[in-house]
């Protein structure tokens, strides 16, 4: 056992005392030559029954881990190949990159190769990490595609080098399976319906037979995705930067040999803050964790989790909430690895107090009339993982808009990210070479006195921070179950108008409007409000529990440790 540095002085005197006199009364050697012996070095059993109990050190305490291990993700095909990687002996980390990938395959209009993302991994005991892998500037700016560096298969790679334990060709195997041969879900079909305008029909003979879009339930063979897949695999990531997909990539305007070798994940600390008792921690800026930990708790001091779901008081004050954190996310939000953002601000329980009696109940905040940005995609998609050491991964993925920028190279769309540099009005978000944009990806995860309990995320592009604040202010109250909050309905401020995905009781509607939102109306798309996947540790009982949002191809599953 270790021994405190000052009883080590203590111990050896003790220690050389008893060994001179056992030795003498034993008769086994002279007086002379008992002072030339070296100190003895005493078994750990005398060590340990030599120190007084009060020296010894306290045990760290144990922390619970979950009997279990489960995968939330927004398709049936990336559950089941992140449970494949976690019941073969790997953990969370390998199996939420097996889904990143297996995912990018069924539903290449939402993530994939060409694309990006950011991920958090929280160990139970430990601090959180974030991982920013977005796509960023090239070299020679933003082209007219939009198109920025891809770095989800960079990021992918770092997280598994970090944190993975199975092998990297068990991970991508399943995404390679699946690029042989899939399912067309529902979703994809009417996305490639919908998208059939503006993508290189002739190039995608594989989503296009005949020139129509491939109906649901059909087979779907993606023999160049595989292909690049496989070299991704074998090449430990290398190919797809500097081998034969690099320089098909390098090729495409507006990208270049060099943007792509140069790419580096962008690695900072993410955001952390106190909310009803628990530590909230989100990525960190360009992206809104910090907005959303803001917004929580300018609801927890105003009562507002104290008020009616969907009454009067509890949409105003979530708008507002919203309202102010948008307007920091305008004028403050950048790359950290460029510019100064004043993070502990936004997650400051005095200032965010002081915000908080800014808000009336009988009249809305006044709106920034500068702010242009319009966000008319739906997109990304998002995985939680907890395997059964409790380690929480909550990753979200995306092109940005549905199919990117719709250019399509090797088997995958790339990303039209670069579009972000819209957001805001000031240079806190302007753009330059190897510089990320500000956007509305915002994996989260939330923490009691012991560890991780919760990992959350959604799709739906700008209504992500409110999204999750809402699910999150639900999943916080006293006797709170999982699958009722994801499934309750959301709504979002644009301007001053509410978008409801369920129509107000009439004495609500009416309140809303007297108070001063000029419309209130329905979701324009049944994706408008995204699909939150989400997990949770029972510490009670040991368990993972999670819950399947009705508004896309979501699933979950979890299973009982051997």
């Amino acid at each position: 056992m270790q021994v405190k540095r000052r009883n080590q002085r203590q111990s050896s005197l003790i220690f050389t005392f008893t060994a001179t006199v056992l030795l003498l009364l034993s008769g086994c050697v002279s007086e002379e030559e008992t002072d030339q012996q070296p100190e003895p070095n005493p078994s750990e059993d005398e060590s340990e029954r030599l120190i007084p109990p009060e020296n010894e050190e306290e045990p760290e305490p144990e922390t619970d881990v979950p009997e279990a291990y489960g995968v939330s993700a927004g398709h049936p095909d990336a559950v089941e190949a992140g449970m494949t990687v976690l019941e073969n002996g790997g953990n969370a980390v390998d199996a939420a990159v097996a889904a990143a990938y297996a995912i990018s395959v069924v539903e290449p209009f939402a993530s994939g190769i060409g694309g990006g993302g950011v991920t958090l991994v929280q160990e139970q005991g430990q601090d959180p990490e974030a991982y920013d892998y977005r796509e960023v500037v090239p070299e020679g700016g933003i082209p007219s595609s939009d198109i920025g560096v891809p770095g989800f298969v960079a990021g992918t790679k770092e997280l598994h080098d970090d944190y993975g334990t199975a092998d990297w060709e068990t991970v991508i195997d399943p995404a390679i399976d699946l690029a042989e041969s899939s399912e067309v879900s529902a979703t994809l079909a009417q996305q490639l319906q919908s998208a059939q305008d503006r993508l290189p029909v002739e190039q995608l003979e594989h989503f296009y037979p005949d020139g129509t879009a491939i109906e649901a339930g059909a087979t779907l063979e993606q023999p160049a995705l595989a292909e690049a897949l496989r070299d991704i695999r074998d090449s430990e990531g290398a190919s797809f930067y500097e081998g034969d997909t690099g320089e098909a990539l390098a090729a495409i305007q507006g990208l270049d040999g060099d943007s792509l070798a140069d790419f580096r994940v962008g690695r900072h600390a993410p955001v952390t803050g106190e909310f009803a008792g628990y530590e909230v921690t989100g990525a960190p800026p360009p992206l809104p964790g910090a907005s959303v930990i803001q917004m929580l708790q300018i609801l927890e001091e105003r009562g507002t989790l104290e008020e009616e779901r969907n009454s009067t008081p509890f949409v105003h004050d979530i708008a507002m909430s919203w309202r102010i954190a948008q307007a920091f996310i305008y004028t403050d939000f950048g790359d950290l690895s460029f510019v100064d953002v004043p993070v502990d601000s936004f997650v400051d329980r005095e200032q965010n107090a002081a915000l908080a009696e800014e808000i009336s109940g009988d009249s809305l905040l006044p709106e920034d009339e500068e702010r242009s940005y319009d966000d008319s995609d739906h997109n990304t998609t998002h995985i939680t993982v907890i395997d059964d050491n409790g380690t929480v991964v909550s990753m979200t993925n995306t092109l940005t808009n549905f199919f990117g920028s719709g250019v399509y190279t090797e088997g995958f769309f790339l990303n039209n990210q670069m579009s972000r540099f819209d957001i805001g009005q000031t240079e806190q978000n302007e753009p330059e070479p190897g510089r990320r944009s500000v956007t509305w990806s915002s994996p989260m995860i939330v923490a009691d006195e012991e560890g991780p309990v919760l990992g959350i995320g959604s799709p739906g592009g700008e209504r992500i921070p409110i999204m999750l604040t809402q699910v999150i202010a639900d999943w916080v109250q006293e006797d709170s179950d999982l699958e009722a909050v994801v499934e309750a309905d959301r709504f979002h401020l644009t301007d001053n108008a509410l978008v409801m995905e369920s129509a107000p009781e009439a004495d609500v509607r009416e309140g809303l409007l007297n108070i001063g939102y000029n419309e209130i109306r329905e979701a324009p798309t049944p994706l408008y409000f995204g699909s939150v996947q989400a997990l949770m540790i029972d510490r009670e009982n040991d368990d993972i529990s999670g819950a399947a949002d009705p508004r896309r191809d979501a699933d979950w599953r979890v299973e009982p440790r051997d």
